[in-house]
């Protein structure tokens, strides 16, 4: 495992642990979700994605830039969160419920949009002595298949079919 892994790895331990002394829920999202449902570091990341309520964000940025994270100004907050620590990129995208209780995107300029049904009932993943609350691996396919459909000009990468392939068998095994 790289240093930045190792990076990557302590920073997902530093997101739960605030986020758990603060009372507010967070789920991994994208390749690093999937990497703890399998238990294992599949390949290098880029950065750490992360869902959270819209409602804590604001909670959930006060909490982590108290722990030395600063904001990436690049993002407007509206749309979501994005921090920096290091060479170290979390980010946050914000969750909503619809009025039937649905989960929705909860900001951008999908915001209402319904989200996976069963998205955030996902098992605890962990690798090695890491832990954190994942999306659903069902949520974590559908989008990797529904991306390119969704956003045509951001076609499927390479790392996102053979994601979807290990994903796949996942559930197999």
């Amino acid at each position: 495992m790289d240093g930045r892994t190792e990076r990557q790895l302590a920073s997902i331990d530093d997101v739960v642990e605030a986020a758990a002394a603060a009372g507010l829920e967070v789920w991994l999202r994208g390749g690093w979700a999937m990497d703890f449902h399998l238990g294992q570091v599949t390949r290098p990341h880029v950065d750490v994605d992360w869902y959270c309520w819209r409602a804590d964000a604001e909670r959930l940025a006060a909490t982590l830039t108290g722990r030395g994270w600063r904001p990436d100004p690049r993002i407007p907050v509206e749309v979501q969160l994005d921090l920096f620590r290091g060479d170290v990129e979390v980010s946050f995208a914000y969750l909503s419920r619809a009025d039937t209780g649905r989960v929705t995107v909860g900001g951008g300029p999908w915001t209402g949009t319904p989200l996976p049904a069963g998205m955030l009932d996902g098992p605890r993943g962990e690798i090695g002595s890491h832990a954190a609350p994942i999306i659903s691996v069902a949520a974590q396919i559908e989008f990797k298949e529904m991306f390119p459909v969704w956003m045509p000009e951001r076609p499927r990468r390479p790392k996102d079919t053979e994601d979807l392939a290990r994903l796949r068998a996942s559930l197999i095994a």
